[in-house]
């Protein structure tokens, strides 16, 4: 069943497909703890909970949130859903599993984004959200835990393992995609070019999926 999106909700893309792939490969008991970070429409969340895990979701936009809890409702799913500035609502939980597709583009505004904008700016350099996250999901991860995390290449994957392996995970990428230039990217790529961030403008961008784990 495709997800309902509600106006001003991040509609689900080629990212969110090459995140769900990653997730469908993951081994997971009934009954894991999983964790959806900036769930959007919730299409992540609900991946997860068909294969009968515990699943809680998070998005700062109400619209989100309620587009998460109203296709959760559709498919009888019990998705718990949350509002809130990514990890706020979930301290002192741990998990077996993190999801996240976080705002990794780069924007020439380099503060945080306003609007429906929120759901793709990452700031100066596309890290403002993402290094938050592989500082912060080590902490909520369980010993045997895994983070799983989609961003572009334009937001530089190796500093995401570098900070990933220095909070003591095992990390690498495991998935690559490319992928045509959207309408945000299009707009941009004169901004891009001067800032260094793209070298080889052809009109895709390569997005690839970082799995890092808690060791035991």
């Amino acid at each position: 069943m495709n997800p309902l999106v509600l106006p001003g909700v991040y509609a689900p893309q080629e990212d969110t497909a090459l995140l769900a792939g990653a997730l469908s490969e993951e081994p997971l008991p009934p009954g894991a703890d999983v964790l959806d970070v900036g769930t959007g429409t919730g299409a992540l969340a609900l991946a997860a909970a068909r294969r009968g895990t515990r699943v809680t979701a998070i998005d700062v936009s109400r619209r989100a949130v309620y587009s998460a809890r109203l296709n959760a409702w559709r498919e009888r799913l019990p998705v718990r859903v949350h509002r809130g500035n990514l990890f706020a609502p979930v301290r002192g939980r741990s998990f077996d599993l993190i999801l996240t597709n976080p705002p990794y583009v780069p924007a020439p505004a380099a503060g945080p984004a306003r609007g429906p904008a929120r759901a793709w700016d990452g700031g100066g350099d596309g890290r403002l959200l993402v290094d938050r996250i592989c500082l912060e999901a080590p902490r909520l991860l369980r010993p045997g835990g895994v983070l799983l995390m989609v961003h572009s290449t334009l937001s530089d994957p190796g500093s995401t393992l570098t900070i990933l392996r220095g909070c003591g995970l095992k990390a690498s990428v495991t998935r690559r995609h490319r992928v045509p230039f959207g309408p945000v990217l299009r707009e941009r790529r004169q901004w891009l070019r001067e800032r260094g961030l793209l070298s080889a403008d052809d009109g895709y961008e390569e997005l690839v999926v970082v799995r890092a784990e808690l060791p035991c």
